[in-house]
């Protein structure tokens, strides 16, 4: 497949990166900076600023999904509205170029821990996340209103690290996975595995999954 990568050099676009290319897929990958980006075979770099919808659609032409693992950076203060502000131009773009696949990484903050409880909004939540929490719950709340896009939303689990690919998950959708008495985790590489085996074999259109080990 043509596959469409945004924020290829970020925590969890790296790993799609890596899980993609070693699956045999060609690789776009969204940058503002390629340079942070080594030549690897599959892999074509292209300048592009995810906050104008325009660059987005004229990168994304042609290919078959887009993956945005898009994420400001913790560090802004500004986080929840340039998260909000690029992940609108990239739905845009999308649907602009034609594209009707589109898979987004989104957080943990949105999923359930209780009936009508959010993770976000419990008060051991940590303070230096919440903003950007609130900005991927606001995201999810405009995507599932997308009629056009064949979309899919990933929220990883309350622990996400580097670490081993094992190849192995479990699925959720809205809630927290638990293991035991104590939130699950998942590596980035199997959260990658994730999301891939979700390219190659749609299970989640149109719908928000999560993934542990």
């Amino acid at each position: 497949m043509k596959i469409a990568l945004i924020g290829a050099t970020g925590f969890v676009g790296s790993a799609l990166l890596t899980e993609t290319l070693s699956r045999g897929h060609e690789v776009i990958a969204l940058s503002r900076s390629p340079a942070k980006l080594a030549s690897q075979p599959n892999l074509r770099v292209v300048v592009a600023d995810v906050y104008d919808s325009a660059q987005v659609a004229k990168a994304v032409q042609g290919v078959d999904i887009v993956l945005s693992a898009f994420n400001p950076g913790w560090d802004k203060a500004d986080i929840h509205d340039l998260f909000l502000q690029g992940q609108d131009a990239i739905v845009a773009g999308v649907k602009a170029a034609g594209v009707k696949r589109f898979i987004s990484i989104g957080g943990a903050g949105s999923l359930f821990v209780a009936p009508g409880v959010q993770l976000v909004d419990t008060p051991d939540f940590p303070p230096q996340y919440r903003q950007g929490a609130l900005a991927a719950r606001e995201a999810l709340n405009r995507i599932q209103g997308e009629a056009e896009l064949s979309w899919s939303f990933v929220s990883p689990p309350v622990f996400l690290a580097p670490g081993e690919r094992t190849g192995q998950y479990r699925l959720g959708q809205d809630e927290v996975l638990f293991d035991g008495g104590q939130p699950a985790g998942i590596s980035t590489a199997d959260l990658a595995v994730a999301v891939l085996d979700e390219v190659q074999t749609p299970r989640h259109i149109r719908r928000r999954f999560t993934a542990a080990n």
